[in-house]
């Protein structure tokens, strides 16, 4: 038995079908998803905002000390990288787990007609947790040897493989499987998919400036009343202060949120064009009915 609210991902969708039911997917299902993404993601992301103050610190004490950074320009670059290739690691590891979380959450949804159950959503994220960081790797190398040939093609690659998440999730599939099947689900549909996609990260993009407003404002004030003393570097002591790191935090935390509606969306899209490819949705109703007849 469905329940009420129950919101049939298998069926096909146009722009505003795809975007108003990502949202009423988000309003609806809120508490259970949230509480599902942060008891499996929260552990990181904490751990990933306590480094981000250890960087902020650090890029302080460095800019503070110029006199050490002209006599050794090597190490301070050193220092940098190694800080920033440590916070792509968090963000890479962060992002896999909420694709795999809000992906499996939408899987459980389904076939447990509205109620998911977390412990499928750990259980399933678990058992494929390498699959999908041996993905993660290849459509990141994949994109960004697109993006070296003038951002065309790995504008392209990055619009057909934002499928590849929902075709192993539904699917089952290989890492390789998922990436040629990705070429065959978008064939005929890639400037619909471009299209979807461009509105869902502009509002994200939108949203996500509107929750960097309050640390904006605050740095520029702050870099105001710091810029009239006699010390050039004092302007650096800002990444210490902290309400600039407390508003700073807070917007990572909301931005990070909203990665969930293009994760969303994108598992629309998928059961779009699957739906305009297979029907899988229309045949599985077929059968039902064939069953409940049956039955009668």
């Amino acid at each position: 038995m469905e329940s009420n609210n129950f919101i049939e991902f298998k069926k096909e969708r146009d722009l505003g079908a795809i975007i108003s039911d990502t949202f009423k997917f988000i309003r609806e299902n809120w508490k259970a998803y949230f509480l599902t993404v942060l008891k499996i993601v929260g552990p990181v992301l904490f751990f990933g905002l306590v480094v981000l103050i250890f960087y902020m610190f650090t890029m302080s004490n460095l800019f503070e000390d110029m006199e050490s950074v002209e006599t050794n320009p090597f190490g301070f670059i050193s220092k940098m990288l190694s800080w920033v290739f440590g916070l792509i690691f968090v963000y890479v590891l962060l992002y896999t787990l909420l694709s795999m979380s809000s992906l499996f959450f939408i899987k459980s949804y389904i076939e447990n007609n509205g109620k998911p159950l977390f412990s499928e959503v750990k259980e399933n994220l678990l058992q494929n947790v390498w699959k999908f960081l041996g993905l993660g790797v290849l459509i990141t190398i994949v994109t960004v040897f697109g993006m070296v040939f003038c951002y065309i093609p790995g504008i392209y690659l990055g619009t057909v493989l934002s499928l590849a998440t929902s075709i192993m999730v539904f699917e089952n599939k290989t890492i390789g499987d998922t990436f040629s099947h990705s070429f065959t689900l978008i064939k005929g549909e890639w400037w619909n998919t471009f299209g979807v996609l461009i509105v869902v990260w502009m509002l994200l993009m939108i949203l996500g400036q509107a929750f960097s407003i309050p640390a904006m404002i605050y740095q520029f004030v702050k870099m105001g009343t710091v810029m009239g003393g006699d010390d050039p570097t004092e302007i650096f002591t800002i990444f210490k202060d902290p309400i600039y790191l407390l508003l700073n935090i807070l917007s990572y935390v909301f931005q990070f949120i909203l990665y969930s509606i293009p994760l969303i969306s994108t598992v629309f899209i998928y059961f779009d064009l699957n739906e305009q490819k297979n029907a899988t949705g229309t045949y599985e109703k077929i059968e039902s009915l064939g069953q409940n007849n049956s039955e009668e």
